[in-house]
C-alpha cells in the first residue's frame, strides 16, 4: 500500500478549494482517502491554508509521500521537505532555458567588450588625427611667416 498526500479538487466552476488528504496511490483524485491532513483555498486571501501540522508529521513518518504542491505548500507551513518534481520534462526544459540565456548573456558580454574594443580604437585614432591636424597646422603657421620675410626682402628690392 503505497500512500500519498496531495490535493482533491472541489468548488465550483473556476472557484476550486482544494483538500488535503492522504490516500492510497490508486485512488482517484477526488475519490476515496484515508484522512483529512486540511485544505486549501488558493482564491482565498485572508487564511489560504489549515494542515494539521502533527498528522501530517505522523503520515510523512508512515512514509506518504507527497505530491509536489502538497510539498510546496508544507514548506510553507515550516516542513522542510524537499520538492521533488514529477515531470523530467518540466526540469529538462527549465534546465535548456537556464543554459540558453547563459550562452546569451555571455554573447551580450562578448558584443559588448568588442564595441568597448572598437570605441578605444576609434577614440585613439581620433586621437592620431587631431595630433595629425594639430601638427599640420603647425606646420601651416610657419609657412606663412617664411612667405612673409620672403616677400619682406623682395619688397625693398622693388623699390629701388
Amino acid at each position: 500500500m503505497s500512500l500519498s498526500i496531495r490535493l482533491t479538487r472541489g468548488g465550483a466552476k473556476k472557484r476550486p478549494y482544494y483538500s488535503i488528504v492522504v490516500a492510497e496511490k490508486s485512488f482517484p483524485r477526488d475519490g476515496r482517502n484515508l484522512e483529512k491532513l486540511g485544505y486549501y483555498h488558493p482564491l482565498d486571501t485572508a487564511s489560504p491554508l489549515l494542515v494539521d501540522a502533527d498528522r501530517a508529521k505522523y503520515w510523512l513518518g508512515v512514509g506518504a509521500q507527497p505530491s509536489e504542491r502538497v510539498a510546496r505548500l508544507l514548506n510553507t507551513q515550516g516542513f522542510n521537505l524537499p520538492v521533488h518534481t514529477l515531470k523530467p520534462e518540466r526540469e529538462k526544459a527549465a534546465k535548456e532555458a537556464k543554459e540558453a540565456k547563459a550562452k546569451e548573456e555571455a554573447a551580450a558580454a562578448a558584443a559588448a567588450k568588442e564595441a568597448a574594443k572598437a570605441a578605444a580604437a576609434a577614440a585613439k585614432a581620433a586621437e592620431e588625427e587631431a595630433k595629425a591636424s594639430a601638427a599640420a597646422a603647425k606646420v601651416e603657421e610657419a609657412k606663412p611667416t617664411e612667405d612673409a620675410a620672403a616677400l619682406d626682402a623682395e619688397a625693398p628690392a622693388e623699390k629701388s
